[in-house]
């Protein structure tokens, strides 16, 4: 495919939605409100058995598969638990919302940068943001960012302090759906109107300090971060699980809580058209669900970010706000999306 020469080259977005690491504590739901210990990692060695799907040679002979199933499965793992006094985990980090998506960071073309910056100007004064904001606003109040910790609790509460004011926002999360954005509250309508001040710059910035309180149970698991391991070395001597600690604390990652956080594109095109509403996927440039193998926005369909961005970018229209809504928010993720140079 020919490159199109009315994009620029070097192009770059910095991120506009910045979360902080979180840091996991425990503490009681009686007492949330009051002291919390730091939960850390605890290693295990344990002897697991092999439930992996063996080779057809394996399976088809009984005295080679007794074999098989006769060796250990020997593993060092990183867990993370409550203590057997507490049954709340404490989730706490910060999230600052910038302005300033109509500049690129970097851009190497001048007249590509006039009409971007005036088609993003539109696109502020006729929306403002507020669609965006009210969904960013809802992945807060309905505590997606908790992830697995989410599932089987008996109560979660979200509670976001804005600096300055003294009141914070209180929200019951188990009430709030992450199946969809059909719903909202006051006290999400109020949040939502802040965060869209910062993005559309009508506020230089918002910091908002989270903490989540999920009722999981006495001493039950929760679930850090794990990291990537990528040098494995003697898989003998290795752990095969590590989770993420920040200072001998356990905690998620920044990346992990902002993909919750852009968890907000219900716009991308159906295979299934009898889906009323489509699950929520995060603001990726190409719709991509990892954990299920798919990409829901193709280049082939024209709805990729690449394909809407160039047409948005240079001033042309697009066929519906939807559309907008979701270039936009590529853009308030950030990233580099410069055309290449080569044919």
């Amino acid at each position: 495919m020919a490159k199109n020469t009315k994009i620029a080259t070097v192009l770059a977005f910095e991120k506009k939605l910045v979360p902080s690491d979180g840091s996991f504590y425990g503490t009681t739901w009686e007492k949330r409100n009051g002291e919390s210990t730091p939960l850390k990692l605890k290693e295990k060695s344990v002897r697991g058995t092999i439930s992996n799907r063996l080779k057809k040679a394996l399976q088809a002979d009984p005295i080679k598969l007794d074999a098989e199933v006769e060796k250990p499965n020997l593993q060092r793992v990183d867990s993370c638990a409550l203590s057997t006094e507490d049954d709340t985990l404490k989730l706490s980090f910060t999230l600052k919302i910038l302005s300033g998506v109509e500049n690129p960071s970097a851009c190497n073309k001048e007249s590509f940068n006039e009409t971007y910056t005036k088609a993003a100007q539109d696109y502020i004064k006729e929306q403002g943001f507020t669609e965006l904001a009210r969904r960013y606003a809802m992945n807060i109040a309905n505590g997606r960012f908790l992830w697995r910790n989410r599932v089987g609790t008996e109560n979660i509460e979200i509670q976001v302090k804005i600096k300055g004011e003294e009141k914070p926002f209180i929200f019951d999360a188990n009430q709030l759906s992450t199946k969809d954005f059909n719903h909202s509250t006051e006290d999400i309508d109020l949040l939502a109107d802040k965060i869209a001040s910062a993005l559309s710059g009508k506020t230089d910035f918002l910091l908002l300090d989270i903490t989540a309180f999920a009722q999981v149970g006495r001493a039950q698991d929760v679930y850090p971060s794990e990291e990537l391991v990528l040098d494995k070395g003697n898989s003998k001597t290795k752990k095969s699980k590590i989770l993420y600690e920040i200072n001998g604390i356990a905690g998620m990652h920044s990346q992990k809580i902002g993909n919750a956080l852009r968890t907000i594109d219900t716009w991308y095109p159906q295979a299934d058209d009898t889906l009323n509403t489509p699950f929520p996927i995060a603001i990726e440039t190409y719709g991509a669900v990892t954990n299920l193998g798919k990409a829901y926005r193709t280049p082939k369909a024209k709805q990729d970010f690449f394909s809407l961005f160039d047409k948005f970018a240079c001033g042309e229209e697009l066929s519906s706000i939807e559309e907008a809504h979701y270039v936009m928010a590529v853009l308030v993720r950030g990233g580099v999306f410069g055309e290449s140079g080569k044919e």
